[in-house]
C-alpha cells in the first residue's frame, strides 16, 4: 500500500455565466384622478367674460331701438309726421347724454355711464306706463330715454373695442345695432297691431316692455369688467391685471400677452403728442362721419311714410303684412351679418348692403319721379316691396358701424370723437325730421330719395377705397390701418 500514488484531479472550472438583460416596458402608471375642487372655479369661471358688456347694452338697445322707431313714425297717439317737439325730444336727449358721457369718460369708469343709462330708461318706462296718454308726461319720459342711450352707447363704443376678443369684436360690437333692430322691430309691430284691432294706447305696452328689458339690462350691468385699459392710462398696473384675469377667467394662459398688447396700445398713444393724435385722427373721423350718416338714412322718417303709403295703395287698405314684415327684416339683415362680420370680415359685408341700398333708394327716386305714381297699384306694390328689401340690407350694412368705431381712431381722442359723431348722427335725424312736413311736396320723395341714393353710391366709391378690413386684428393695428388714406384689401 505505501507504494501507491495519490494523484488529486483539480474540477473543471465552469464556463463564464453570461448575463442577458432583457428591455421591458416600465409598468404603466395609474391614471391621474381628476382633482375635487372645493373653491368657486366651476362653470362661471370658463364663461367668456369679454361678452359681458354687450349682453348688457343689448337689452337697453332693444328699448333704444323702440323710441328710435316711435320718433320716426311708428307712434300712432302723437303723429310725429309733424315737425312737434315729440318727434324730436328723444334725439335731443341722446345728444345732452353722448355730450355728458364725452366730457367725462376720461375718469369714470364705464359700469357709471350703464347703470345711470339703465335708471334713465327705467324711469322713461316706468312714466311711460302710468301716464300713457298724458302728452306732457310722454315728452318727459323720451327726454329722460334718450339721455340714458346717450349715456350708453359713446361708452359702449370705446369699451367693446378694448374687451372684446380680437376674433369676436365685430360680433359684439353689432350688439347694439342687434338690439335697435329687435326694438324697431317690437315698435312697428305692436303699434300697427294695437292701432288696427282695438282701440288702445300702445305707449302702455311700449312702456311695459321697456320695464322689462330695462331692469335685464340693469341687472347685467353686475357682471361688466372695466377695461385694463382704462387702469393702465392711471398707472394702475395691479387694477389692470386683475381686470385681465376677470376678462380671461375662461383663458388665464392669455392674460400676460393680452395685458402686454394693452401695454403697447397705451404707450403707442403716450408716445404721441395730442396734435399728432388729432392728425392721425383726420382720415378715420372722415370715414366713420360718413358711415354712421349712411346708419342714420337706413331708417328714417321718409322710408316710414313711404312704406305706410305705397302699402296703403298695394294692399287697398285690406292687409297690413308688408308693414308688419318691414319691422322683422332689418332683424334679419343684422343676423346675416353677424354670421360674417368676423369671418368674411367687415368691409365686404358693408360694401355689399351699401350699393344695394343706394341702388334702392335711386330705385324708389325713379318710381316717386311723377307724382301720378303715387295712385298707382302696380308702382306702389314696387315701392313697397323695394322698402322691405331695403331694411334687409340695411340690417346687413349698419353691423360693421359699430365695431369700426371702437377702432378707428387714437386712444386719447377716441371719446371726443366718437361723442362728435354719434351727437352728429342725431342732427341728420333731426334735419330730416325738419326736411319732412305733414303734407310734404309733391316732389318731396323724388327729392330726398334721388339726393341719398347719390349720396350712398359715392360713399360706396369711397369706401370701396378707403375703409380697412380689421377682422381678427389687435386694437392697436386696427388703429393703424384707420390711418391710411386709402387701403384696397377686401378681406
Amino acid at each position: 500500500m505505501s507504494g501507491m500514488q495519490t494523484t488529486t484531479v483539480d474540477p473543471v472550472p465552469s464556463p463564464p455565466q453570461e448575463t442577458i438583460i432583457i428591455a421591458t416596458a416600465a409598468p404603466p402608471p395609474e391614471p391621474r384622478k381628476p382633482a375635487v375642487t372645493t373653491n368657486n372655479r366651476g362653470y362661471f369661471t370658463r364663461i367668456n367674460k369679454q361678452n359681458y358688456a354687450s349682453y348688457t347694452v343689448f337689452f337697453l338697445f332693444i328699448y333704444g331701438g323702440m323710441d328710435l322707431a316711435a320718433s320716426l313714425g311708428w307712434s300712432q297717439p302723437y303723429s310725429v309726421l309733424l315737425f312737434t317737439e315729440y318727434s324730436y325730444c328723444w334725439f335731443v336727449g341722446v345728444i345732452i347724454g353722448a355730450l355728458a358721457a364725452t366730457l367725462t369718460m376720461t375718469f369714470l369708469p364705464k359700469l357709471v355711464y350703464y347703470v345711470f343709462g339703465a335708471l334713465m330708461q327705467l324711469t322713461g318706462s316706468i312714466i311711460f306706463t302710468a301716464a300713457p296718454a298724458d302728452y306732457s308726461a310722454c315728452l318727459a319720459a323720451r327726454y329722460l330715454a334718450g339721455l340714458g342711450i346717450g349715456l350708453i352707447t359713446v361708452p359702449f363704443l370705446i369699451h367693446n373695442a378694448e374687451v372684446a376678443s380680437s376674433n369676436l369684436r365685430g360680433v359684439n360690437g353689432g350688439m347694439e345695432q342687434c338690439g335697435l333692430a329687435l326694438g324697431i322691430c317690437f315698435q312697428v309691430i305692436f303699434t300697427t297691431e294695437w292701432t288696427s284691432l282695438i282701440d288702445s294706447n300702445p305707449n302702455e305696452i311700449h312702456g311695459i316692455l321697456g320695464i322689462i328689458v330695462s331692469l335685464f339690462g340693469l341687472a347685467m350691468t353686475a357682471l361688466v369688467v372695466e377695461s385694463p385699459i382704462f387702469f393702465l392710462r392711471r398707472n394702475m398696473e395691479n387694477r389692470a391685471k386683475q381686470s385681465q384675469e376677470k376678462l380671461l377667467s375662461h383663458n388665464p394662459g392669455g392674460v400676460n400677452a393680452a395685458l402686454k398688447e394693452a401695454r403697447r396700445y397705451v404707450a403707442e398713444s403716450d408716445n404721441r403728442t395730442l396734435g399728432e393724435e388729432l392728425v392721425a385722427s383726420v382720415m378715420p373721423f372722415l370715414k366713420m362721419l360718413l358711415f354712421r350718416c349712411f346708419v342714420a338714412f337706413s331708417f328714417s322718417l321718409p322710408l316710414t311714410m313711404s312704406i305706410i303709403s305705397s302699402t296703403a295703395v298695394a294692399e287697398k287698405g285690406l292687409s297690413l303684412w308688408p308693414i308688419y314684415l318691414f319691422g322683422v327684416l332689418r332683424g334679419i339683415g343684422v343676423m346675416v351679418a353677424f354670421l360674417f362680420l368676423d369671418t368674411l370680415g367687415r368691409k365686404a359685408v358693408s360694401l355689399v348692403g351699401l350699393l344695394v341700398m343706394a341702388g334702392l333708394m335711386l330705385w324708389l327716386a325713379g318710381l316717386y319721379a311723377n307724382v301720378t305714381n303715387l295712385i298707382s297699384f302696380n308702382l306702389m306694390t314696387s315701392a313697397s316691396n323695394i322698402g322691405l328689401a331695403f331694411q334687409v340690407f340695411a340690417g346687413l350694412f349698419v353691423c360693421s358701424s359699430s365695431a369700426y368705431m371702437g377702432e378707428a381712431f387714437p386712444m386719447r381722442v377716441k371719446s371726443f370723437l366718437v361723442g362728435v359723431i354719434v351727437i352728429i348722427e342725431q342732427v341728420v335725424h333731426i334735419v330730416v325730421i325738419a326736411c319732412v312736413s305733414s303734407v310734404p311736396s309733391q316732389d318731396f320723395f323724388f327729392q330726398y330719395f334721388l339726393a341719398v341714393g347719390i349720396i350712398m353710391l359715392v360713399g360706396m366709391i369711397f369706401f370701396t377705397v378707403s375703409l380697412p378690413e380689421t377682422k381678427k386684428m389687435t386694437l392697436r393695428k386696427a388703429g393703424q390701418r384707420f390711418q391710411k388714406w386709402y387701403d384696397l384689401q377686401m378681406y
